[in-house]
């Protein structure tokens, strides 16, 4: 009865057509993130920063889960509690799959919230800084996305997961980025197992008990597989 902590990046979408940081060419080569992800880049020039976030929400409605999303939501819908899936990922291709309570400590592009009052709410396609807050109706409308600086949400419960987990499972997370990065030793010191699912080592792939490489579509329902077939 083994309990699962999968950690996801971007790696898992980028198969659906949602680009990574380091896509040559990508919609993040196009724009200076100091300008587009941070709250001072919204405080300087928020049409920008909509602008930027409208691109991304048009691409997440255009994408579709992929079978590394479904064979996730599988996992899960077999196991059900004893799976928490945690990801990076601003997108809702886990959701789409079929993932419930999936934990977002990136925050959700198809969500809004209101930098006044803190409601948040389902994202229109196109958000606009006049946008007034359906709760007090302030124009102070931002996505619901965790900016450079920000603090990531959900990390009590993360934590918790983390204390249980019997298996820390990453796939496709450059493992450069803090605090997610830091997951893998936590859960080592917890006493899990960790394995890595990577299209190539990442920056702390020495800390995983097992790393295999290839596309998130191919590898991720094997090690499905391996799992329902094990947990009977």
């Amino acid at each position: 009865m083994t309990r699962v902590v999968v950690l996801s990046g971007a790696g898992l979408s980028a198969e659906s057509g949602l680009g990574t940081f380091r896509d040559a060419g990508g919609i993040w080569q196009k724009y200076d993130l100091e300008e587009v992800a941070t709250p001072e880049g919204f405080a300087r020039n928020p049409a920008l920063v909509h602008e930027f976030y409208n691109a991304r929400r048009a691409n997440c409605l255009a994408a579709r889960p992929n079978a590394a999303h479904h064979a996730l939501a599988a996992l899960q819908q077999r196991l059900g509690d004893r799976v928490t899936l945690v990801t990076q990922n601003i997108d809702d291709l886990l959701e789409r799959a079929g993932a419930r309570e999936v934990i977002h400590m990136h925050g959700q592009v198809m969500r809004a919230q209101c930098a006044h009052c803190g409601h948040r709410w389902d994202a229109p396609a196109v958000m606009d800084p006049s946008d007034p807050c359906p709760a007090c109706e302030h124009p102070a409308t931002r996505p619901d996305i965790v900016w450079f600086g920000e603090i990531p949400y959900h990390m009590d419960a993360i934590g918790a997961a983390l204390a249980e987990a019997e298996l820390f499972v990453a796939i496709g997370t450059s493992g450069s980025v803090y605090p997610a990065a830091g997951f893998v030793r936590e859960a080592h010191i917890n006493g899990a197992r960790k394995l890595e699912l990577n299209l190539e080592p990442s920056e702390g792939s020495a800390l995983f008990d097992d790393t295999r490489l290839g596309p998130a579509t191919e590898i991720v329902p094997l090690w499905v597989a391996e799992m329902l077939a094990a947990e009977g």
